[in-house]
């Protein structure tokens, strides 16, 4: 390989968290759903946390999403590091195989 470095776990942590935060979110969506509006009294108040649980739950739901595609394209930042890092280093062999060669004919004139 080349001297291009990244360090793999950073992807993996990215993702991890990435992935753990879409999860969470979801669970606190489902339990704000199944939440009961009426122990807290009043109609009006009831309304409003009902409407506030289905807000909360869309939110939610688009953070899921967006922590989703962050994922995917941690991913694909990774694959095309990998592939810029094979090149790189393909290219360096190269450089050093021509380097060797003409090292060899100055020797040999």
């Amino acid at each position: 390989m080349s001297d291009l470095r990244l360090d793999d776990t950073i992807f993996e942590d990215l993702r991890k968290t990435f992935s753990t935060v879409s999860d969470r979110m979801d669970a606190a969506r489902r339990t704000l759903r199944g939440a009961d509006g009426s122990v807290v009294g009043a109609g009006k108040l009831v309304e409003d946390v009902h409407e506030f649980a289905d807000e909360w739950g869309y939110g939610v739901k688009q953070l899921g999403k967006h922590t989703h595609g962050a994922v995917k394209m941690i991913n694909k930042i990774g694959e095309k590091f990998g592939e810029l890092d094979q090149q790189l280093a393909e290219s360096l062999k190269s450089a050093d195989a021509d380097s060797k060669k003409a090292d060899s004919k100055k020797k040999g004139k």
